[in-house]
This record gives C-alpha cells, structure tokens and sequence, in this order.
C-alpha cells in the first residue's frame, strides 16, 4: 500500500523560494535574539524569586487553620481527601476519586511520507515522494481527505470523546484546595473495568467489555478501521505537599515583596519545603536551558535561511552545491553560536554583571578567532 509521486523544480524556481526564505530567515532573527535576552532575565528573576521565598516559607500544620499565618507563604503536607462521587455520565462509572479520566483512541488510517530530493545538472531538482499506509490506535481524528491514494479513508467524527472529570471540594486537612492547586494531583493510575460490569441498556449492543476497559467494534483481536477502545484512568486521595499563600482556609499564588514573581508549588508525597524549592530551582534550570536551545536553533535555522540562496547559485553544478553547502551550514553554526553568546553575555552583564562581563569577552574572543580561520590565507609547504 504505498504511492509514489515525483515533482520538478527548475533553477530559477529555487532561486525564487531561497530568496523567500531569506525574509523568513531575518524573522526568526527577529525572534531568536529578544528570546534570548528575556530567558536570561526570567531565569534571574525565577531565581531570586524562589531563593526569596525559600527564606522566607514556614511549615504548618493542615489540621486546623491559623489566622496568623493569613497572606504568609506556608509549607504543608498531608492527605488529600475528597468526598465526591465522580460519575461518567455516559458509561455511568462512578468513583470515589480526585479525578477521573476517560481516555477514547479510535483504530484509522495514518498517512507516513518519505521524501528524497536530488540535484540535476543545471540547478533543478528532482523530489521523489513515497506515501506508505498504516494502521494505528490514535486518540485524535486522523483526516484522510488529503491522502494521496483513495481507498484509506477515516470516520469524520469519534463516537466517544475524551473527557476528564475532576471533584469539586478537595481538602488538606481543614484546608480547601484551589482548582490551580487540584489540577495539578496526577497521580493517575488505571482502573480497570471487571466481567460484571453493567453497559447502560442503550450502549449493551454496540459496546463490550474487553481487557481492563471497553471496546467498540466486532472483534478486538482484529480491529477494524473505525473501531474504539476506551480506558479509565483514575487520581485517588494520596498525600501531597504545598508551598503557597495562605489565603483564609485555602491557598493561592504567593508574590514576595521584594522580587515579585509567583510561588505555588506542588509535589506528590510528604515532601519538605527545602526539597520543593531544589525542586523547583532545578525546573528553572532546565527550562532556562531548554530556551537557550531553542534560541540557537531559531538562530542556526534563520542564518540557514539567509545563506541559502548561495548554496542554490552553486547547484548548477551539484558538488559545488554540496560544498557551498557545507560551507554555509557550518558558518550559520558558528555565527548562530557566537550571536547566542553575546546576546546572553549582554543580558547577563543587565542582570548579573560579575558573570556577564568574562562571558563577553569570551564571545568576542571567539569572533576574532572564527573570523581569523576563515580569513587567513593557508600555506603552502616549502618545496623540498
């Protein structure tokens, strides 16, 4: 089951699109650099947020609620207890539970392509497409009016939607959670669904029990396109640990005065506030690091962009084009890394001075020396 499809593109048509995406290179510039610059100033500004609030959280206990400690930022641990009775309206599945969730994939057709584009003589290319087709258990419609070849075509629609039930009134001892603070309970384990399970008399013909949930279609051993599975997924009572504001009897996000920002954690487990705010300072990190990332890659892609055109003009003859190619792709790398180092050196010598002035000097360092290999002309060794 596969189709084939093979395109051309002449040499002032790649012209045309490379110099195109010269705009959309300079727009990813245009995005790349501010990112940059913000990350550093919002990792700074987490920082200290959470170093402020660490110094300043007390423990309490969620057994009664203390008036004094009203607009304070407070650690607690305990048991998150519920007395809702969540209920599935459509399978009619009840559960003493914090959440209940009702997960729905449908069996469909899935459209994979392979492209493998070559370079003719003369600048133009040749692009070989391969539409192979496969069968696969998905939780979203998979729209098959674009398919390549007929013949593989999905339901418009699901019978059954996803949906996740949540409890209402959830409590830490005399405390009441916020809804913030209750979506973030994911200690989701499976419920499984047993022989003697009652099906709603209008859903007995068209529904059975099969494994640990539900399915729809003639023969779960062999299914069928359009067939659906339905799974529970259920969040017990379990013991949780916040650090928040203490607001009345429930929580909200804490604002320390001095550096502002927001502070509302929560964890699984009896866990202390000195781990939740490592925790925490590690999440800072990661996602710190993670921007960094992207800002590179927007960088290294839009310089791509820019330098294409060249590696275009050079595929009259297709080495040449490889080795402009190359030539462009590892400039974009090295300018993408010293443009990242400078933009951070900057935002760090604005938010953190001491560590931003030698990561500058770094960066100009690493110019000169890029700029110098890519100058200096090579010798010739000496005839013998």
């Amino acid at each position: 089951m596969s189709y084939t499809e093979v395109s051309r593109q002449s040499w002032f048509s790649r012209i045309g699109g490379a110099i195109k995406g010269v705009f959309v290179g300079l727009l990813l510039l245009v995005i790349a650099l501010p990112l940059l610059f913000w990350n550093e100033g919002r990792a700074v500004h987490r920082y200290k947020t959470l170093k402020e609030g660490a110094s300043e959280v007390i423990s309490i206990q969620a057994d009664s609620v203390d008036n004094a400690h009203a607009g304070k930022l407070v650690h607690v641990s305990g048991s998150a207890e519920t007395d809702s009775i969540l209920r599935d309206s459509v399978f009619e599945i009840s559960v003493n539970a914090i959440h209940l969730k009702r997960s729905v994939e449908m069996y469909q057709w899935k459209e994979n392509v392979r492209s493998e584009t070559r370079n003719k003589v003369g600048g133009g290319t040749e692009t070989t497409k391969t539409y192979t087709y496969e069968k696969v258990w998905r939780d979203n419609l998979i729209k098959s009016g674009g398919f390549k070849e007929a013949g593989h075509d999905n339901p418009a629609t699901m019978p059954f939607e996803s949906q996740t039930y949540t409890a209402d009134d959830v409590r830490l001892g005399a405390f009441k959670l916020s809804p913030s603070l209750v979506r973030r309970i994911g200690n989701y384990q499976k419920l499984e669904i047993d022989q003697d399970f009652s099906l709603p008399d209008d859903l007995v013909e068209r529904v059975k029990i099969h494994g640990a949930g539900l399915y729809v279609g003639t023969n779960p051993m062999s299914p069928s396109i359009g067939d659906v599975r339905i799974t529970f997924e259920v969040a017990y009572p379990t013991d949780i640990s916040i650090v928040a504001k203490q607001t009345g009897n429930s929580f909200e996000a804490y604002s320390p005065p001095k550096s502002g920002g927001s502070i509302e954690l929560l964890e699984l487990g009896i866990v202390s506030s000195e781990e939740m705010f490592e925790s925490a300072q590690a999440s800072n990190r990661m996602t710190t690091w993670l921007l960094r990332l992207a800002g590179f890659l927007l960088l290294f892609i839009g310089l791509g962009l820019i330098f294409h055109p060249f590696k275009v003009m050079g595929d009259v003859l297709p080495i040449m084009g490889k080795i402009i190619g190359a030539g462009t792709g590892l400039i974009a790398f090295l300018l993408a890394s010293v443009l990242s180092f400078v933009v951070i050196a900057i935002a760090w010598i604005t938010y953190r001075p001491l560590l931003g002035v030698p990561l500058l000097l770094i960066a100009v360092a690493l110019s000169v020396l890029i700029v110098k290999k890519l100058t200096s002309p090579k010798k010739l060794a000496p005839m013998k």
